[in-house]
């Protein structure tokens, strides 16, 4: 009976220390739009992740629980000596409805895949190649942080750097570049993109005000059965305050100059 209950007991030990591997993480909000002119809506929605840890290996598993239960994302990620293994175990439907941002018109098949990873450091730079064939060199260099990737999809390279109190990202994709900028004047966090969208932060008596413009969008052809054709939109602003509350709870109220709209949310994370 003895060796029963401390066989238990070293069972329990060994479950208990199995369950602090594991680390619970999500969110929940509700939402009020008046809708401007149109018909008000209340919408909901929750979220929840379970991430399990073993030595150098970690799993996770992130849900959409506000209506039921659906998987959202399943990755478990390892290394093996000089080597990165990550696997993308869901296999998600990523076509859509919403012809407003040209997305997909059918699932572009089995999104499921594994990546092995090689990264060796080579003085200041850094070398990776992955199971793809695409090579990486990144590095810093002087303050400026660069990273080139060659791919038989088109190379890209990005840069970013702080200068004159300034922080600059750069970033040329097969040819196409954007760019942006952000700094900081009397306590005001300000970005401006190569889109012409401005964004501006700053905190007034323990509120987060952001006030947010993003630029017209033109309209695209849809591309054959592939992508939806996408719609034009004109300019707008939205102007949002938020508070983190001692309930451990956040509101906001949100303005959205397009439709002359509010929208009003509590949420907590945790």
């Amino acid at each position: 009976m003895k060796k029963l209950i401390a066989l238990f007991a070293t069972t329990a030990v060994a479950s208990g220390s199995a369950m602090g591997a594991i680390a619970l993480s999500g969110s929940a909000s509700v939402s009020y739009d008046d809708k401007g002119s149109a018909a008000s809506a209340t919408s909901y929605d929750a979220d929840l992740t379970v991430t399990g840890t073993a030595g150098a290996t970690t799993f996770t598993q992130s849900m959409d629980i506000d209506a039921a239960v659906a998987v959202t994302a399943t990755t478990m990620t390892t290394t093996v000596g000089p080597l990165s293994v990550s696997a993308d175990m869901f296999d998600e439907d990523d076509s859509t409805t919403v012809t407003t941002t040209g997305g997909r018109k059918v699932d572009s098949g089995d999104n499921r895949s594994v990546t092995v990873s090689l990264a060796a450091p080579i003085g200041d730079a850094n070398l990776a190649l992955d199971d793809s064939g695409d090579v990486t060199l990144s590095g810093t260099w002087s303050g400026v942080t660069l990273s080139h990737t060659m791919s038989d999809d088109g190379d890209s390279t990005t840069g970013s750097a702080s200068i004159a109190g300034m922080d600059v990202s750069l970033t040329n994709d097969d040819g196409s570049t954007t760019w942006s900028i952000g700094t900081t004047v009397a306590g005001t966090a300000v970005t401006l993109d190569s889109s012409a969208n401005v964004t501006a932060t700053f905190g007034v008596t323990g509120n987060t005000v952001v006030v947010s413009h993003t630029s017209a969008r033109s309209a695209a052809a849809s591309t054959a059965t592939t992508h939806h054709a996408t719609t034009a939109k004109d300019a707008f602003t939205t102007i949002a305050i938020s508070r983190d509350l001692t309930s451990g709870a956040s509101i906001s109220a949100t303005y959205d100059s397009f439709d002359d709209a509010l929208t009003l949310k509590a949420a907590v994370a945790f």
